[in-house]
């Protein structure tokens, strides 16, 4: 056995999970390391920038103001928990967080909370490792602790949150439990909302498989861990708690999307909300109809990571911390090393352009201007995860090239309850398979 194909099998092989935690331990040091030249209010050359900082002391946090509660925020409501029991820790440590305190304090203060996210994200992503760690695919622990998104986005936003419930519901469902299968994409669409994304693919391959009860369970108990957390709030201050629905309906073409750079090069689309929620619908359509009518029932992680991409593609707006949103379901989808290092490199030039976009618009003082460059960078980046939805698509038409199936069945060791379930009879009636 030659080097290469011995190292090769040792990143199968469940050896290499201990590993991977030691390996994002170093990725969220140099994560932390290039952090601090940030801490300033001039950002101008620097690839550091985290609304963790900025919006400590833009929503009231430094005030000491409760998210939700005494102040309005963009994030959903576990979110707003999130950030809320984090400075609070701050406090404990020694943060001034209440009125009147002087711009010098308030920039100390708020170094001690993005140091406190630090750490409580930190736990998110090592949660998030140990949810793949027990999936079938062990390498795909390795290609998240050492992918530059963790570097470039990892302290961007508070995504490390959403990115682990949802591979924790992934597993779940993996695990037989479609109860906290539902829980976790609950507390996840509290958190984020692409998680519901993760329902219509389990409820096309639940079809297929006449498989009604543990699909029902699973969608029930999401909504109640979802209104669980976010009745209190709705009850106590609904206008409050509306802004996080109200401000994604009513924004326009933002940073990173097709449209955004459409815009700066002087095309202007109307309707775009109509738009956006038509393309969805279409391109939802067709992935249902994909998953439906494969001749070999495609894998749940192959369903998501087509539906989130798609949606990624259409939105509004395309943050630099998304990536962590399609990384976890890359590795699952499509554990390739190929695959990985050319989403990984697209993505870091994406990144890299942001701040480049940020300094050129406000170096020529107009922020209407056409910039090729970053155009090139966000058609880059699209092109590439289309590229990646085609080569997941090759795999559900072709599932005997799929690496991460299994025996002369090749099933999927990751499809929880519908493991070895045929089709219903109606569906291989329809395609003509056999019975």
């Amino acid at each position: 056995m030659t080097a290469v194909a011995r190292l090769n099998a040792w990143l199968h092989s469940r050896a290499v999970i201990p590993w991977s935690f030691l390996m994002l331990g170093f990725s969220w040091l140099v994560t932390m390391w290039k952090q601090p030249p940030c801490f300033t209010a001039d950002l101008t050359g620097k690839l550091c920038y985290s609304d963790i900082y900025t919006l400590y002391w833009t929503r009231g946090l430094a005030d000491g103001q409760i998210p939700y509660i005494d102040s309005e925020l963009e994030y959903p409501v576990l979110t707003g928990a999130f950030i809320e029991l984090s400075r609070r820790i701050a406090v404990l440590l020694g943060a001034q967080s209440r009125p009147g305190l002087d711009t010098g304090q308030i920039y100390v203060d708020s170094e001690i909370f993005v140091w406190v996210n630090a750490l409580m994200l930190l736990a998110c992503f090592v949660g998030l490792l140990w949810a793949h760690s027990r999936l079938s695919q062990p390498v795909g622990t390795v290609m998240i602790a050492v992918a530059p998104a963790i570097w470039t986005a990892g302290l961007i936003n508070w995504d490390a949150l959403v990115v682990m419930l949802t591979s924790l519901a992934l597993l779940a469902w993996a695990k037989n439990k479609p109860l906290w299968c539902g829980i976790a994409l609950g507390l996840g669409v509290a958190a984020k909302l692409y998680p519901v994304l993760v329902l219509v693919p389990l409820a096309v391959l639940c079809l297929r498989a006449s498989r009604w009860r543990p699909f029902f369970l699973t969608a029930c108990s999401a909504a109640f861990s979802w209104l669980l957390v976010n009745a209190p709030v709705y009850l106590l201050v609904p206008e409050r708690w509306l802004t996080f629905w109200t401000f994604n309906v009513d924004r326009s073409y933002d940073f990173g999307s097709i449209w955004y750079v459409l815009y700066r090069f002087g095309i202007m689309v109307p309707g775009l909300s109509q738009l956006e929620a038509l393309l969805m619908v279409v391109g939802t359509a067709g992935i249902c109809l994909l998953l439906l009518a494969a001749k070999t029932r495609p894998r749940l992680a192959q369903g998501v990571f087509l539906l989130v991409v798609w949606f990624l593609v259409v939105n509004k707006v395309y943050s630099p911390q998304y990536v962590l949103w399609l990384l976890p379901l890359l590795v699952l989808a499509r554990p390739r090393w190929l695959d990985w290092a050319v989403f990984s490199v697209s993505e870091a030039l994406y990144w890299v352009s942001i701040g480049r976009h940020f300094d050129y618009s406000n170096e020529i003082g107009d922020w209407s201007a056409p910039d090729p460059v970053y155009a090139l960078a966000v058609f880059l980046r699209i092109t590439v995860q289309l590229w990646l939805c085609a080569r997941v698509i090759g795999d559900i038409l072709r599932p005997e090239r799929d690496v991460v199936r299994v025996g002369e069945l090749l099933e999927d060791p990751d499809d929880g309850l519908l493991n070895g379930q045929p089709d219903a009879p109606w569906l291989r009636r329809l395609t003509g398979a056999p019975a």
